[in-house]
């Protein structure tokens, strides 16, 4: 499609998906991280539709700074994919105020600064499109209490700027994945090697999305195959949010 995309977090499991995959459809790609070295690694593998920016998005001033030669150069961002986040405190019992503010200034604020970046092109060409990167512990309790607390605003948020710039032409939607496979969870596989069969009864479909399963989901909501959705939040988390299977069957005492 030829069009100027910047995808946030770009050297995670899911952030490297997305921005081969957005390549891969014709896309011109922004991939913004904070890790200078693994951004060269991307671009030496993606090649030249990967323009890369490094800053800290808790940093508004330096998003700006680091985007500003890019959109000097190459146009104002068609397409913004906020994937950065991470999750730091487990419990409320383990969160302190520092973790709390470290998880609140990166999942949410940082979304803000990197939407913020953008949106101003967007409203002079009267087009855009904004997906988020949220997750299902924005709609409901599964722990990692100031993450899901940042990532149930993202959820007001992308409500907001559908609401809001709608008529500039810039829809704004949210992706929320479940259980994703990514280097993210090796922490909790060292802990316990079992952890993904473990958690394979709580989904409907049995398995979990991949970083690629999260890419398409993604480019369907920028693609102009969804020019009348805006506002919407779309988990990809293989039923997960549809209920609770195993509570149903013993609830029923039946086998589902």
């Amino acid at each position: 499609m030829n069009r100027l995309t910047l995808i946030t977090g770009a050297c995670g499991g899911i952030g490297h998906s997305l921005c081969q995959y957005f390549i891969e459809q014709g896309d011109r790609v922004i991939a913004l991280d904070r890790d200078a070295p693994a951004l060269a690694s991307l671009q030496a593998e993606l090649g030249a539709a990967c323009l890369t920016a490094t800053a800290d998005l808790t940093d508004a001033d330096a998003v700006q700074q680091a985007l500003a030669p890019l959109l000097q150069a190459h146009g104002p961002v068609q397409v913004l994919i906020a994937n950065a986040g991470a999750a730091a405190a487990t419990t409320l019992q383990h969160t302190t105020p520092a973790l709390w503010q470290q998880d609140i200034a990166l999942n949410l604020n940082g979304t803000y600064h990197s939407v913020e970046a953008v949106r101003p092109g967007m409203m002079q060409q009267g087009k855009g499109a904004i997906v988020l990167i949220g997750s299902v512990n924005g709609m409901a309790a599964l722990g990692h209490p100031a993450y899901s607390a940042a990532k149930a605003g993202l959820i007001s948020y992308t409500r907001a700027l559908a609401l809001e710039y709608g008529r500039h032409g810039i829809r704004a939607n949210i992706v929320c994945p479940g259980t994703v496979k990514t280097p993210a969870w090796q922490a909790r596989v060292d802990k316990n090697p079992q952890v993904f069969e473990h958690l394979k009864k709580w989904y409907p479909l049995g398995d979990f999305a991949t970083p690629l399963d999260i890419a398409k989901a993604a480019w369907f909501l920028a693609s102009d195959d969804a020019r009348m959705i805006s506002g919407v939040s779309l988990p990809v988390d293989g039923g997960l949010m549809a209920g609770n299977r195993v509570m149903a069957e013993e609830l029923t005492l039946e086998a589902f």
